[in-house]
């Protein structure tokens, strides 16, 4: 419960204004719950008029999107994109393709990529955009159509300088390439608008495997640190096998872990001796459903549906799927069998009520905005690269990204321990976010 009056009345006013989006209020009442925890230290949070322009988009842009499906049919989305924050650098986040994109949830994944930004040092603002479209079942003709009819709206509001969006759920490598493309065309200038690109037209090394790299890179340092140990030995369980999860189990792997349990959208895979993560890694890179793991190894079981993964003991947890995926009832489950940590690759994969039971029960938890900072690390890396125009080598972008969330962990670390708050990394996540960007929009003014 948020304690300060002055609090309590600036959610009230927003939850009234923005009352069908659950996902953002979320992310709004958690952020402020954080805030009320330093404003007697830090009266002049309250009096420079700062948090109620932070709790308001900067600009939010909806637009239909029209295409033709291969049977000849007009077939129209709603596009979005909501350049949230740019205080400390353009519009920066990625865009999501899936049926379940919505208002509020573009508004929440944009409101914590702010934060997240803010902790990379990297001179980047916070943005989010995507459409209530699933490539998910659609020829590569019909995603390409979708992507032109996309950026003929979009191209309009990106670009260097401006905002640089990447990739997220149901945007990868092909879509940037349409999309990228099609901007090109339009602009009729090759520049860095997109992130995420092809090696082969300017992307970089490390980019598809930098957000759960950095995962299991955070991960390492919160073990370190708290516990004298390293992932090491240790039994981790991955949900979402798409490019975060298949590439932290990778990472988790080949950093010595044993990988025991995975998941996708149709179910969860499990073995006590440790998955093949490369072989899991190959068939998700392919698109294909996770179930084709199970005839190479007739001793893996298979459970459904895919929050079942819950229940498999573990020491390390990495929710890598979506929001809200780790309720309580989940959260009990993974208390239950064993788990140490649980570091979030998606955002916000775990609800308050977990949040709150796993910091009860002494378990370390790595807030998204922290933990899977990787992805837009390496972006920034990239957006680096175009400029100059030369590009880093896979090694050089990956110590690059390992020093990145090295960083993040020391500067949220120090922040709980400056506040009295020891290991709560959620708290300490918010608030030192924050204070960068109310430091820089507390300096150019009311704006």
């Amino acid at each position: 419960m948020i304690k300060n009056e002055y609090l309590r009345k600036l959610y009230a006013e927003c939850a009234v204004k923005n009352q069908d989006e659950p996902e953002f209020l979320q992310a709004v009442n958690l952020f402020l719950k954080s805030v009320d925890s330093v404003v007697d230290h830090l009266p002049s949070l309250l009096e420079s008029g700062v948090l109620p322009r932070l709790l308001e988009p900067e600009r939010v842009i909806i637009f239909r999107v029209p295409w033709v499906d291969d049977g000849g049919r007009v077939q129209v989305n709603r596009g979005y994109r909501i350049q949230y924050n740019s205080a400390i650098g353009p519009y920066k986040g990625g865009l999501r393709f899936d049926s379940s994109v919505n208002l509020s949830i573009m508004k929440f994944l944009s409101f914590e990529q702010t934060f997240k930004n803010a902790l990379t040092g990297l001179p980047l603002g916070g943005g989010k955009g995507g459409a209530d479209f699933s490539p998910a079942g659609k020829s590569d003709g019909e995603i390409m159509r979708f992507c032109q009819s996309f950026i003929s709206e979009l191209y309009r509001y990106i670009g260097p300088g401006i905002d640089v969006p990447a990739g997220d759920l149901g945007v990868g490598a092909r879509e940037i390439g349409y999309m990228f493309g099609y901007y090109k065309k339009i602009v009729n200038r090759f520049e860095g608008a997109f992130t995420g690109k092809g090696i082969s037209y300017g992307g970089s090394f490390a980019r598809p495997e930098a957000t759960g790299y950095g995962l299991c890179y955070f991960t390492e340092e919160m073990l370190n640190r708290y516990c004298n140990e390293s992932l090491s030995g240790k039994r981790v369980i991955v949900s979402g096998s798409g490019q975060v999860g298949s590439n932290a189990a990778v990472k988790a792997a080949r950093l010595g872990a044993k990988v025991v349990a995975m998941s996708d959208i149709d179910g969860v895979i499990y073995h006590p001796n440790g998955l093949e993560t490369e072989l899991v890694h190959k068939i998700k890179t392919n698109r294909e459903s996770i179930t084709l793991y199970c005839p190479h190894n007739p001793a893996v079981q298979y459970f459904a549906p895919p929050a079942q993964l819950w229940r498999i003991p573990c020491d390390v947890a990495f929710p890598c799927a979506t929001q809200n995926e780790i309720d309580l009832a989940a959260a009990k489950d993974l208390v239950k069998g064993g788990v140490k940590v649980v570091c979030e690759g998606a955002n916000m994969p775990t609800t308050p009520e977990a949040i709150d039971y796993l910091i009860d029960n002494n378990i370390l938890f790595g807030p998204a905005k922290a933990a899977n900072a990787g992805g837009v690390a390496v972006s920034g890396l990239e957006m680096t690269q175009n400029v100059s125009a030369y590009p880093w080598t896979f090694n050089e972008v990956d110590e690059k990204l390992k020093l990145i969330m090295k960083n993040i962990f020391k500067k949220i670390d120090e922040t709980a321990k400056r506040f009295n708050k020891p290991e709560n990394l959620v708290f300490s996540a918010n608030i030192t976010g924050f204070l960068k960007i109310y430091e820089a929009m507390a300096a150019q003014g009311v704006v």
